[in-house]
């Protein structure tokens, strides 16, 4: 019959007390068991045998904690919840105390009474101790079994004294305490820069919440404005459709008057000439002369016909004009509702910029408020500090952003040539340069009075408004 498969729980256990590995560790023949378990078995015998399968070991086998295993039952450990073991001391017979410290060398675990030697014996003193939780597999070199006692400044790394003397012959090797005294005195700095980082962090994400909440302000705004706006447009729309209906009303009412009228007065007509035809009729068969002659005058008279005889398909037709005029005067007030509202909603990022002298060019002057700046043919003598531009005719403001929206009115009347827009804080000033976004640039400029340019990328984004005389008296 054969034997169902060991689920991990089972695999994890200790076989002779029933419990997950403590320390676990690996006997010749491949069995696993706690390492205080096994102590304690061939302690109290003459012989060495796997208490799983029996098999004979001629000699005592020296015991190591199986690092690869050790992990595993870590893991299970957390992923099923449980708390670590207490570690116990490997060397007590009857009553297990708890460990103190555990021997990097002897990878054993001691209670304060057999850790005594350690303390006292001259070659056990150099022996490595760490605490008894600690992971073993972080101290233990996985290539030789042996404590990660030295560094290597070539690779940036422990090893072992084995990998000093293979591996790492011709690096520089030192104590891993010689090591950790020399970083130490950077720790305090570094946690200066990691606390600084910190509070930065703390203070952008603060910002991108104010932002954030700016914008959820502004969106709902710009949303309320654009359902007023459309909410006036149907209205209109629909008072102008109403108007145009009661307008086409009242000139089908006003045709279709005219044409009884006129109907009615050409039925008339017609009996009038019926008679007068009848009475042609009669004349023409008469043989009194006399009587021919007095009717006949008054027969040959033409007719009298209706003033509404013709009716002009001008009179009767519906006209488009009114139409055309509704149509034209809809799309001024969109527009102008449309101009009104993205000024509007731009004009929320207004900012007040003021000039910086220390940045001008030494031909630029500029005003006492630092809002005007002109051009002299005069160079004046200014120090050539480091922000100062020395050969190109420009001038920065004093203040600065990283991001957002900014918005800013600059009058250039007169101008047929400028250059408007942003910079980095970090543009070289000196010199011949080139205004383009690799160097730092994204403007607007013109040339010649006429010819427009814009110099920007995904970075940076204008909106640029003409700033008319009717919008001015809008404003």
């Amino acid at each position: 019959m054969n034997r169902p498969p060991m689920t991990l729980s089972e695999e994890l256990k200790c076989l002779i007390c029933l419990d997950l590995f403590t320390d676990p560790v690996s006997t010749p023949c491949g069995h696993n068991f706690c390492k205080s378990c096994l102590n304690q078995c061939w302690n109290n015998s003459q012989t060495y045998r796997c208490p799983f399968c029996k098999a004979h070991f001629k000699k005592r086998p020296d015991l190591k904690i199986n690092t690869a295993l050790r992990p595993v039952l870590e893991l299970f450990r957390e992923k099923s919840g449980l708390s670590k073991s207490e570690v116990l001391c490997d060397f007590c017979d009857d009553i297990k105390k708890k460990a103190q410290k555990m021997c990097l060398v002897c990878q054993s675990s001691y209670c304060e009474t057999h850790l005594e030697p350690h303390h006292r014996v001259a070659h056990l003193r150099k022996h490595k101790l760490i605490d008894p939780g600690a992971n073993l597999e972080k101290y233990i070199c996985q290539k030789h079994e042996k404590p990660l006692e030295l560094f290597c400044r070539n690779d940036q790394t422990c090893v072992c004294l084995l990998c000093a003397v293979t591996n790492h012959r011709d690096h520089n090797t030192v104590a891993v305490e010689e090591e950790s005294r020399v970083r130490r005195p950077h720790l305090r700095k570094m946690k200066t820069d990691v606390q600084q980082m910190i509070q930065d962090r703390m203070k952008r994400i603060q910002d991108i919440r104010h932002l954030a909440k700016l914008s959820k302000k502004a969106s709902e705004k710009e949303k309320a404005d654009s359902i007023k706006l459309f909410t006036d447009l149907i209205r209109s729309i629909e008072r102008c459709q109403s108007e145009l209906l009661e307008m086409m009303e009242q000139k089908q009412k006003a045709a279709e008057k005219q044409a009884e009228e006129l109907i009615k007065e050409l039925e008339q007509e017609i009996t009038e000439l019926k008679r007068r035809d009848t009475e042609l009729e009669q004349l023409s068969h008469t043989e009194d002369h006399l009587r021919f002659l007095q009717i006949y005058p008054s027969l040959i008279r033409p007719p009298c016909t209706s003033s509404c005889a013709e009716i002009s398909i001008s009179d009767t037709q519906l006209s488009v004009e009114p139409l055309r005029k509704a149509l034209v005067h809809l799309q001024q007030t969109l527009d102008e509702k449309l101009s009104r509202t993205v000024l509007e909603r731009i004009q929320q990022h207004a900012v007040d910029v003021t000039l910086d002298p220390d940045t001008a060019y030494p031909n630029l002057v500029l005003s006492d408020d630092g809002k005007q700046v002109t051009s002299k043919d005069i160079k004046h003598k200014l120090p050539n500090n480091p922000e100062r531009f020395d050969y190109c005719p420009c001038v920065l403001a004093h203040e600065g952003f990283s991001s957002g929206r900014f918005y800013f009115e600059v009058q250039v009347k007169g101008m047929t040539d400028w250059d408007l827009g942003v910079a980095r804080e970090s543009i070289n000033r000196k010199g011949i340069i080139t205004a383009i976004p690799e160097a730092g640039y994204w403007i607007v400029v013109l040339r010649n009075g006429n010819n427009y340019l814009a110099e920007v990328h995904t970075e940076a984004h204008f909106d640029v408004l003409p700033f008319h005389e009717k919008r001015r008296e809008e404003l």
